[in-house]
């Protein structure tokens, strides 16, 4: 019995491992379709939720759309906001400068300004009627007395009535500047002509100069225009553009004295040594000479279509630049008289 019993346990034995597959090392072991089935079950999600997920992702992406909408039409929002605040702090700004208590003040400083002006140069007037030898040097400053008080005048009402910022005026400056500079470049270039004028003096007031076809003495020296009083007692404005950009010969640069030319026409067989004698006397003795520079006579001969003549010339220098014609008509009749008597002229 006991090795009957032993064989069928042996036999259960060898049946048993028959029954399992023995795998190499290395390989991969394999899960019954059973369990692998089961595990694929148990770690698929269910639908229901794969849609949940979907739809708050959706979701997530809609809120996130609307949050960036809601901030562009705030940062929107917000410039509008600071380009009507600014736009009201410059009207603000602007209405501040233009109160009314402003223009009443800046009309006071102008009115203030023209009346010191006059006042100015009617004083200078006076002392250069009353003292001939500074005459010139007086009215010579009366157009630097001008600008030098029409600029204070018009810098304390931009400083002390106004009072603008830095900024404010600064680009206020600038539209005026470009504004003005298309509107009126001929005014520019006649004030930049004054300007020059001025400080580079080619000419003061009294002095006698030739300019465009009109010579005269000047009166006065403006910003726009320079006007000459001629011979015939006309007054002529010349715009400063023009004595800019045009030749100007002064007869007396500034002296109070300067050179008168008498002309007088003799036969050609004329003793210019008499003449000449005669000439010199004549503008010695009248009132109006200068005997502190020399008397010059000269002869020219010149032909023409009635023939041929002797032009003489008599150069002397007048005291005063305003009997300058005096003085020219006053030689020559002098001179035409005295050659008359001595039989050299019919």
């Amino acid at each position: 019995m006991d090795s009957l019993g032993k064989a069928l346990e042996n036999d259960s034995l060898a049946r048993a491992d028959s029954s399992i597959e023995v795998k190499p090392i290395g390989q991969p072991r394999v899960l019954p379709d059973s369990i692998a089935k089961s595990l694929n079950k148990s770690t698929k999600l269910p639908a229901p939720l794969k849609k949940d997920s979907t739809k708050s992702a959706a979701q997530k992406d809609t809120v996130q759309n609307k949050s960036e909408e809601l901030l562009g039409n705030k940062n929107t929002k917000n410039k509008s906001e600071t380009k009507s605040d600014e736009g009201d702090d410059k009207l603000e700004t602007i209405a501040k400068l233009i109160s009314g208590d402003n223009i009443f003040y800046s009309i006071v400083f102008l009115v203030f300004g023209y009346f010191i002006i006059r006042l100015l140069s009617y004083l200078l007037n006076a002392l250069a009627e009353r003292s001939p030898n500074y005459r010139i040097t007086f009215k010579g400053a009366i157009p630097i007395i001008k600008i030098v008080t029409w600029s204070t005048i018009i810098t304390l009402i931009i400083v002390v009535v106004f009072r603008p910022s830095i900024t404010t005026m600064l680009a206020f400056s600038a539209s005026i500047g470009v504004a003005v500079g298309f509107a009126s470049q001929d005014i520019l270039k006649n004030i930049f002509g004054g300007i020059v004028i001025l400080l580079d003096r080619p000419f003061v007031s009294g002095d006698k100069i030739e300019v465009d076809k009109y010579y005269g003495e000047v009166v006065e020296i403006g910003l726009r225009s320079t006007r000459i009083v001629t011979p015939d007692d006309s007054l002529v404005s010349v715009p400063n553009s023009v004595m800019m950009s045009g030749s100007v010969s002064n007869s007396n640069s500034g002296e109070l004295n300067c050179q008168v030319v008498a002309e007088i026409f003799l036969p050609n067989d004329t003793d210019t040594t008499k003449v000449r004698a005669i000439a010199t006397e004549a503008a010695a003795t009248s009132k109006y000479v200068y005997l502190n520079k020399p008397i010059v006579v000269l002869f020219f001969h010149e032909i023409n279509q009635s023939g041929s003549y002797l032009k003489m010339k008599l150069k002397a220098y007048v005291m005063d630049t305003r009997d300058e014609f005096k003085f020219k008509s006053e030689m020559t009749e002098l001179v035409i008289n005295e050659l008359v008597k001595e039989g050299l002229l019919k």
